[in-house]
């Protein structure tokens, strides 16, 4: 399988795309291991430490998120550009990404063998 490069934009609850996307991805790793994961825009929310998402009754997927060096899913990008506008920095992450800036992160896109959105 070729490269594949997963895009998060949007915020975690609300609509399950981030927690499908976590899913997908999660599957795609035993049969590809040349995977891209980006956080972007509002995206960046689904990194984000201490949520309570049994609130407003939804799932906690956050843990799943710990799960990518299990599944050896090293390549975890974040956008610093988005962080900053939102007032966050790298320690209210749940994992470790590396922040790259917006321009950083749209030569990332170019590179993409093929682009999933969510």
């Amino acid at each position: 399988m070729s490269q594949l490069t997963y895009l998060f934009r949007s915020a975690p609850h609300g609509n399950s795309a981030g927690r499908e996307g976590v899913d997908a991805l999660l599957a795609a790793s035993a049969y590809c291991e040349d995977i891209t994961v980006l956080f972007v825009g509002d995206g960046v929310y689904q990194l984000l430490l201490g949520q309570e998402p049994s609130g407003i009754l939804s799932k906690d997927y956050a843990p799943m998120l710990k799960l990518f060096d299990l599944y050896d899913i090293e390549q975890v990008f974040v956008c610093s550009d988005s962080l900053s506008e939102r007032g966050l920095a790298q320690a209210d992450l749940v994992i470790a990404a590396e922040a790259l800036s917006t321009d950083q992160l749209k030569a990332k896109l170019q590179q993409a063998g093929k682009l999933l959105s969510f």
